[in-house]
């Protein structure tokens, strides 16, 4: 009996200890885990390989004393990295692990990304260069592109429609390529001209026209959310943000290579020039950069503005939801953590130009331009500011007006900082100056655990995305990186530039893209429709240097493009959305394009380039998140001249669905309102 009693004692006690250990470990170490090392050693990027979310990774780090060694903070382990634990919860690490580390959690440790694997996804996989499919009728052999169409018609058992009219064509061809209708004597020309490349003149006549560059330039400065206000809380005015938006224009018109347009945008500053001229558009190419959104008027939000340029450089040029790893490893795509701030570290090391704040409204680090006689006047100006900045300091450290009360002396700095204030003002006068980047003061991000800037973890070196290739700056890089960046995204074996854009091409000639996500070729974004064809135009993209007008040529003269509108019951059973284009599909004017054609028609549209809008003297911006910069300013220019306000959208361009200047707007909505046919009525 009393040996059964002491056996029972004994279980029971034992039970009582394990249960004592479980909660110890419950309700003292669990939340410090949670709180302080989930957040960096847990998921598919766990700093150093070290996985404290599951009972047997724990026990290892435990066994090997490195989390004991890290919590008393010995050596080069401090851990973690925002502070020391109390003293209470290293006492309670320590009773823990002297207990034998009883740990109670059966959930296992989320394995690291398989990048191999990874790779594997069709918009990872390096680009091919497919042989077109024979298929029978002679209209669509006429082109490459055409047999892969008909390939997958004929697959589908669906009945492509025939040819358009001349005159269905040559308006079809001049809303696509320049955003205005075709003149009565260009479509009076057209219909008379029967040659065999009549067709092909009227192409290359479009893609001569200064008018090109203005209907793409716009495409473009929807993806990258293109405004003349800062948008902060202020929404304060960039009245040297057009020189970017002229820039894309003219580099549209130039046929600029496609690779050559991206570099530029971000890193044109870092490049060679052959002279003033070449300098100054490199510079304000960097307007990409300095564009992005700002959010407040505190400075310690800044990261936000960062993370919007990351966003913003994943969805126009990759194609990839790249901001949605700034709080944890990316729930769908390969993109962990530490990549996002790879390329945190590469824009924290760039200089983004000051539009100037309800806090501190005077504009700095805008970047002068190069002009005639600038340079002698403009080191003159320099000169000027540092003397007076250098009496101020001296006005600070009592050098300097001794004799004066405190409230006289503050009197003086302030007259001082008033003239500092007029002559940054007053150096456009000599020296223009543009919204763009510069180089700052190098540095490799620390993790924002859970996206929070004030809570820190790991350093990550600068780089780009690791599916992509993962390089890295070297760390004697004493640059921003961001040469290199736009050389990673750039490069030819990049899989994913390249198609990107050949699909957008693709998408505003027939409505839809190949992939029908254009700023989404992740996992959860759509799969192409036809992959063999968009890895053909991506191939012949590569091959001629990039021309995005090539593109247009290729895809504008096969019958595919050509083809009319009109229906087929049989076809719209079986294929309702006209995913394999066995029809062209009609579409609505967009807002830029119906106000362009009414002024057009009207005879008082202006086709001269924009400039500057006709914003008040900068000196008085005074704008607060209570009295906040509104205007709408009239002119008879092209839509895409207008002045785009991001907080507020321009009444005509939000009534008929104009892209939105806070995000990147990859499609237009074509929805039809009744607010839409009243606004035409008045």
């Amino acid at each position: 009996m009393r040996m059964r009693f002491a056996l029972c004692l004994s279980v029971s006690l034992a039970a009582f200890a394990a249960d004592q250990n479980a909660d110890l470990f419950e309700s003292k170490i669990r939340p410090v885990l949670a709180s302080q090392c989930y957040p960096c050693h847990t998921g598919k990027s766990a700093a150093a390989g070290l996985h404290l979310d599951s009972a047997e990774a724990t026990h290892g780090v435990v066994e090997s004393g490195k989390l004991l060694h890290a919590i008393h903070r010995d050596g080069d382990l401090k851990m973690p990295p925002s502070g020391a634990l109390t003293e209470d919860q290293i006492a309670d690490f320590e009773a823990w692990i002297k207990a034998g580390a009883p740990d109670p959690r059966t959930e296992k440790p989320s394995p690291p990304y398989d990048f191999d694997q990874a790779r594997k996804f069709w918009s990872f996989q390096p680009v091919k260069d497919p042989d077109p499919p024979q298929v029978a009728g002679r209209a669509w052999n006429k082109t490459p592109i055409d047999r892969f169409i008909k390939a997958k018609l004929d697959e589908k058992k669906l009945v492509p429609l025939g040819r358009a009219s001349k005159h269905d064509l040559i308006r079809r061809a001049t809303f696509d390529l320049t955003g205005l209708p075709p003149t009565p004597e260009e479509v009076a020309a057209f219909l008379a001209d029967n040659s065999p490349n009549a067709f092909d003149k009227v192409i290359d006549r479009l893609l001569a026209s200064p008018q090109y560059g203005e209907r793409w330039g716009r495409h473009w400065l929807d993806l990258v959310r293109y405004a003349d206000t800062s948008g902060c809380n202020a929404d304060f005015p960039v009245p040297d943000a057009y020189r970017y938006r002229n820039w894309v224009i003219n580099a549209l018109n130039q046929d600029m290579p496609y690779d050559e347009f991206l570099r530029e945008q971000l890193a044109g500053d870092l490049l060679p020039s052959k002279n003033d001229e070449d300098y100054n558009a490199k510079h304000i190419a960097t307007g990409y950069i300095a564009i992005s959104r700002r959010f407040s008027s505190a400075a310690n939000e800044f990261f936000l503005t960062i993370d919007d340029t990351i966003d913003n450089v994943g969805k126009s040029m990759l194609g990839l939801s790249v901001s949605c790893a700034r709080c944890h490893d990316h729930k769908f795509d390969p993109v962990p953590q530490r990549d996002y701030y790879a390329l945190y570290g590469i824009f924290q090391s760039t200089t983004y130009a000051f539009p100037g704040t309800e806090l501190y409204p005077h504009a700095h680090d805008f970047v002068p331009l190069r002009a005639p006689g600038a340079s002698t006047r403009l080191v003159s100006w320099e000169n000027d500011i540092s003397d007076l900045e250098h009496r101020v300091q001296a006005f600070v450290d009592m050098k300097e007006g001794k004799d004066l009360s405190k409230e006289d002396r503050e009197k003086e700095i302030k007259k001082l900082k008033d003239r500092i204030v007029l002559l940054e003002h007053d150096a456009p006068g000599f020296a223009p100056k543009t919204y763009a980047a510069g180089e700052g003061a190098p540095v490799s991000a620390k993790i924002q655990i859970h996206g929070d800037p004030y809570h820190l973890g790991e350093e990550v070196p600068r780089g780009f995305l690791t599916v992509l290739g993962g390089q890295t700056l070297p760390p004697e890089e004493k640059g921003s990186g961001r040469r290199e960046l736009a050389q990673w995204i750039t490069d030819p074996t990049n899989p994913l530039t390249a198609r990107v854009l050949v699909n957008r091409v693709w998408q505003h000639h027939f409505g839809k893209g190949i992939v029908g996500s254009p700023n989404d070729f992740g996992t959860r974004g759509d799969r192409p429709v036809n992959p063999e064809l968009l890895d053909w135009l991506a191939t012949r993209f590569r091959e001629s240097g990039y021309s995005i007008k090539a593109m247009h040529r290729l895809i504008m003269r096969t019958s595919a493009y050509q083809m009319a509108s009109g229906s087929n019951e049989s076809d719209a059973h079986i294929d309702p959305k006209n995913d394999f284009l066995w029809r062209f599909d009609r579409r609505r004017l967009d807002a830029e394009e119906i106000r362009d054609a009414m002024l057009d028609i009207a005879g008082d549209l202006d086709k001269s380039m924009g400039g500057p809008h006709p914003f008040p003297p900068e000196l008085t911006f005074r704008y607060t998140q209570h009295t906040q910069f509104f205007a709408v300013y009239p002119t008879t220019r092209r839509s895409v001249y207008l002045m785009q306000q991001r907080l507020k959208r321009h009444p005509f361009l939000d009534t008929f669905d104009g892209a939105d200047p806070n995000a990147s707007t990859p499609a237009r909505s074509a929805e039809e309102t009744s607010l839409q046919a009243l606004a035409m009525l008045n």
